[in-house]
């Protein structure tokens, strides 16, 4: 679903951040984890932040019932 190849420490990261905002137990410190990771990322591949952190919302919030 994603035009990115996303680490998977990174998508572990939104995920958990994901559940955790549904459940309504997201902190600050997780939030800025993934925020952290996503701009180390768009960093290391020379790309946008919003791109990288847009892509990957959709890829972890939007995945098909198989995962992705």
């Amino acid at each position: 679903m994603s035009d990115f190849d996303f680490p998977d420490d990174l998508l572990e990261l939104e995920r958990a951040a994901w559940a955790a905002m549904q459940a309504g137990t997201l902190t600050v410190d997780q939030a800025d984890a993934v925020q952290q990771r996503i701009t180390a990322y768009a960093k290391e591949a020379g790309l946008s932040r919003y791109t990288v952190e847009m892509s990957l919302k959709k890829a972890v919030r939007h995945a098909g019932p198989s995962g992705d």
